[in-house]
């Protein structure tokens, strides 16, 4: 088995605004398995809230290639408890994760849906995101959107924008990237009409949830404070729901565990992403099917898409059929 490592730069179509920055481009790393000419592909990319830096993890994979390339074929449950042993950083992971189950499927002629016996039957359409703007601006890209589902951005909470979001009757949800304050949190969570968002994602910053009730009007939804499998018994008196991205939990494989956990605890599960290409894509869609809520319209938002495979059409989600994660490059 051989492996190559390639820098790429995801051009937005539009500046990207959120709570933490504005953004135009993203830096991706794109990770190639190939044997037997068979090719697999996986995905990370730099996030600087998350403090990722694709150049050490370049460096980190020239230190572990030899180790990585003589492993044998595996099942890839049974080789990701080798990547473990790498102490790996989980956006790296997850792209190593992705990567072999895309390569192993494909040497199977199997779809990851068939190796895992996972649901396709009803798929949740995904939100689209709105970035951060005047408010007449945000309700304008709703209304002439052919997407039925938002993600609205904001920074903090203006209670008039609340109202004018409620008034489109449209199916929306708020993310305001950890930017609500403790009195903001107990003002929505104490107004019914909050209920009528989908969901309140990452009110506070990491560890300041604690001002959260899951039993209230706020459907608050973990995504920095819910980073893996571990984060979920804390979280249970604070969120309903949480948002898994591959990234975040270190790839497929964790993500089913975390999944079947979720379910357990009786949370709300939001597949979601970053602003990735149809690699990284790809790679959640599949798990949508096990999903309440969807968000995966990060290659949506790129206008270099260098994949084809699973994606995201006006919010539905349109899976390839094809073995592995159904990956390839254009």
């Amino acid at each position: 088995m051989k492996i190559r490592f390639t820098r790429k730069k995801l051009h937005l179509k539009e500046t990207f605004s959120i709570a933490y920055g504005n953004y135009n481009h993203r830096d991706a790393l794109l990770i190639e398995f190939s044997h037997q000419n068979c090719k697999g592909y996986g995905e990370c990319v730099a996030i600087d809230y998350y403090q990722i830096d694709l150049h050490d993890f370049v460096l980190k994979l020239k230190k572990v290639q030899h180790q990585i390339e003589v492993q044998k074929i595996i099942h890839p449950k049974e080789f990701f408890k080798f990547l473990l042993s790498l102490n790996l950083h989980s956006f790296l992971l997850s792209a190593l994760d992705c990567a072999y189950w895309d390569l192993f499927g494909k040497l199977e002629n199997k779809s990851f849906l068939e190796l895992n016996q996972l649901p396709t039957d009803n798929l949740v359409e995904s939100s689209i995101t709105i970035s951060i703007g005047d408010i007449e601006n945000q309700i304008d890209k709703i209304q002439k959107s052919e997407w039925t589902r938002f993600k609205v951005k904001c920074k903090g909470l203006n209670k008039n924008n609340i109202e004018k979001l409620l008034q489109l009757d449209k199916s929306s949800a708020l993310d305001s990237n950890a930017s609500f304050t403790d009195e903001d949190c107990i003002w929505l969570q104490e107004n019914a009409e909050v209920q009528r968002f989908s969901y309140l994602e990452q009110p506070r910053p990491i560890d300041h949830y604690k001002i959260l009730k899951k039993e209230s009007f706020a459907n608050w939804m973990a995504d920095e404070d819910c980073q893996n499998i571990d984060s979920l018994d804390e979280l249970i008196p604070y969120y309903k729901s949480i948002n898994i991205k591959l990234m975040k939990c270190g790839g497929l494989t964790p993500a089913l565990e975390m999944i079947k956990k979720a379910r357990e605890l009786n949370y709300k599960i939001m597949i979601g992403c970053m602003t990735e290409s149809t690699v990284g894509i790809s790679a959640g869609c599949l798990l949508t099917g096990l999903a309440d809520f969807v968000d995966l319209d990060g290659a949506n938002l790129i206008s270099n898409d260098y994949a084809t495979g699973n994606f995201v059409e006006n919010g539905k989600i349109i899976l390839s059929g094809k073995p592995g994660l159904g990956i390839s490059l254009k």
